[in-house]
């Protein structure tokens, strides 16, 4: 019977009962108050097993590709139960980095050159202790894709490490230029439409270990980032599958969305700063290609990559680089299996704008969307700092390609 089934009146004065001939009633005198505590705990639980946990929409138009999900990567068909007390999505999205532990990673950095004459950072996590796989050449590798700002040092990132390690995997992480310490040695930074140095970064690593199985993960303008290399390279790529976490499908609607007020105060003019703070670093060499007072003077992620981001790939206007950025456009030509999760309850991805129907037409593609969760939140447990759904989602989907991918590339 449904949790509302219940006779939830009786079932509180029941408990109230109970409790006044346990304990002393105290400031809550004749238990009137204590009945309505009691009372709205149990509506509150209803509602909540009603209305907020539920189980994920699975999208795939490939049976076999669905199967191997409810087979391998069962938490994908499982009910997403959200942390009671912080579910909705702005919140989410606001606590998890504060809420979520970091677990302690030794990187390996490794610099490499860019045709251009440009460097990009790479952290490795050797797992040199992985007793599942001693062999180096061939333990699987996951090279991980940070968001907007974000490096190696994320907490969603070091989770996503330490559950790589006790699969025994390795992993390394692409770092975008000019965010994580290295210096600019061009006036050129990165955005999420041009794909040329992640196509650097995954040619280097294969070329690396060639006989590793190996795949990637990205995370919002990560996973954003990803599908569009993805979608240009189609099966032309040494990935044998990808998992995309939070990205942003449609950047007008991600762009309209943030500008909201609300939305703004919380995320716009802080995502803002961020960015401004991250070249600050490089504007002796960026000025000689931008006026730095005018890009240092934006407000909102849009007015930022109308000084800076579209001028210096080129673009001929905004639009242009906002159409070219959005991997919805892209998603028909992906070539290799691919996850994606989000939640419907983004501010940074929203709901309506989710390619529900172009996912469909791709076999290689399945789409996993929670009703809660917001951008990179996804917490679950009363107090949760360890693992969060999220994490679980990359754990199982990762462990299901490395070990029994076979079932799947055959589709």
């Amino acid at each position: 019977r449904p949790p509302c089934a219940m006779d939830w009146q009786g079932l509180t004065r029941e408990l109230s009962l109970y409790l006044e001939s346990q304990v002393r009633v105290g400031f809550l005198g004749s238990g009137v108050g204590l009945s309505l505590v009691l009372g709205f705990g149990v509506a509150y639980a209803c509602y909540y097993l009603n209305s907020i946990a539920k189980k994920p929409q699975l999208v795939a138009s490939n049976d076999r590709f669905c199967r191997f999900l409810e087979e391998y990567c069962p938490v994908v068909t499982e009910t997403y139960y959200p942390t009671i007390w912080c579910w909705e999505g702005r919140v989410q999205t606001l606590l998890r980095p504060f809420i979520t532990s970091r677990p302690q990673v030794q990187y390996r950095n490794e610099l490499i050159k860019t045709a251009d004459g440009g460097q990009i950072s790479l952290d490795w996590f050797d797992n040199n202790d992985s007793s599942y796989y001693p062999d180096t050449s061939t333990r699987p590798t996951v090279l991980l894709l940070p968001g907007l700002t974000g490096t190696s040092k994320e907490s969603y990132i070091l989770h996503m490490i330490h559950q790589s390690e006790t699969l025994g995997y390795r992993c390394v992480v692409f770092n975008n230029r000019g965010i994580a310490g290295e210096e600019l040695l061009t006036p050129r930074t990165y955005c999420a439409a041009n794909t040329e140095d992640l196509e650097t970064v995954v040619h280097h690593v294969h070329s690396l270990h060639p006989s590793a199985p190996f795949m990637a993960a990205g995370v919002s303008m990560g996973g954003m980032l990803l599908l569009n290399y993805l979608g240009k390279t189609g099966r032309d790529t040494p990935l044998m599958a990808a998992a995309i976490f939070s990205a942003g499908w449609n950047v007008f609607e991600s762009i309209e969305s943030l500008e909201k007020p609300l939305n703004w105060l919380l995320f716009n003019y802080y995502l803002t700063t961020c960015l401004q703070s991250s070249i600050s670093r490089h504007r002796q060499m960026l000025e000689k290609l931008f006026d730095m007072d005018l890009v240092m003077k934006a407000r909102t992620i849009r007015e930022f990559d109308k000084q800076f981001t579209s001028v210096m790939f080129g673009y001929r206007s905004i639009d242009d680089y906002y159409e070219d950025a959005s991997p919805c456009r892209k998603l028909k030509s992906v070539g290799i299996p691919v996850l994606c999760l989000n939640s419907v309850d983004d501010v940074f991805s929203p709901g309506h704008a989710i390619p529900v129907e172009t996912a469909k037409q791709n076999a290689n593609v399945a789409l996993v969307l929670t009703s809660c969760g917001g951008h990179i939140g996804f917490l679950e447990g009363i107090w949760p700092r360890k693992c969060t759904y999220m994490d679980r989602v990359f754990k199982q989907f990762v462990q299901a390609v490395f070990e029994h991918g076979n079932k799947i590339f055959s589709m």
